[in-house]
């Protein structure tokens, strides 16, 4: 049996993501902090269709140690897709920003999603139909100000992914990027603090959580290495965007 892991499985992109790879008939294996929200959702994924297998995988992604021991505990898997969406998000000027919060940030943009990309690639570089999916941002692409360190973690999975993609590129793992722009999802409350952010009123363009699912869908299916939403709120498959250099 063959698997598709998505971390940050418990709401937004991720939940609807899970939806659209049952449809299309996957066995699961979902990570997040929130377990309650995990069954939920696996829930849902046996009432699209019972013949699945759902694997609830309960970590915290902030933690290092938690991070490694999520990787080694799917070790008896087949994971012929891992999707690193999990991702915290903050809008803050740099010199107010909660460093504890910061750090957290980091661990989960950055770190986690380093560490489970270079055990996955390493693992699965040569495995036929294996695809590594990292979920990235459309301010991976631009300077955001008011949230620069958010979008200075996002320019790294970009960059980052990018970069693995181009080594990789004559081995059998497709490696990409979504970059999704503002979606429908908890991530403006986490951000800001607040809750039940109004997206109607809040933004001009927007995209729902259903929508991006779609898009990581078309993604997956393509032979591209980036879908990515533009200034115009338009989804679009493109290969490589950032300058690449060989050697020193």
């Amino acid at each position: 049996m063959k698997y598709t892991v998505i971390t940050g499985a418990s709401s937004g992109i991720g939940y609807e993501t899970a939806l659209a790879f049952a449809r299309k008939g996957k066995n699961l294996i979902l990570v997040a902090r929130r377990k309650e929200k995990l069954e939920e959702l696996r829930t849902q994924v046996i009432e699209i269709n019972q013949q699945l297998e759902v694997i609830i995988k309960v970590s915290d992604l902030s933690d290092t140690k938690q991070t490694y021991e999520l990787y080694d505990s799917l070790s008896e898997y087949e994971i012929e897709t891992w999707i690193n969406n999990a991702g915290l998000g903050d809008s803050s000027a740099v010199v107010d920003e909660d460093l504890a919060k910061i750090e957290n940030l980091l661990s989960v943009n950055v770190k986690a999603l380093t560490i489970l990309s270079t055990l996955y690639a390493r693992n699965y570089a040569d495995t036929d139909g294996a695809q590594l999916i990292n979920v990235s941002s459309g301010m991976g692409y631009v300077i955001a100000l008011g949230s620069v360190v958010y979008s200075a973690s996002k320019y790294y999975v970009s960059a980052f992914t990018e970069g693995l993609a181009q080594e990789l590129k004559d081995a059998k793992l497709n490696v990409k990027i979504l970059a999704p722009a503002v979606t429908e999802t908890e991530f403006i409350d986490r951000a800001n603090n607040v809750e039940n952010f109004d997206y109607q009123t809040g933004v001009s363009h927007f995209h729902t959580a259903v929508e991006m699912a779609e898009f990581m869908m078309a993604l997956y299916e393509s032979d591209k290495i980036i879908g990515i939403i533009d200034g115009k709120y338009e989804f679009s498959l493109r290969d490589q965007i950032y300058p690449v250099l060989k050697g020193l």
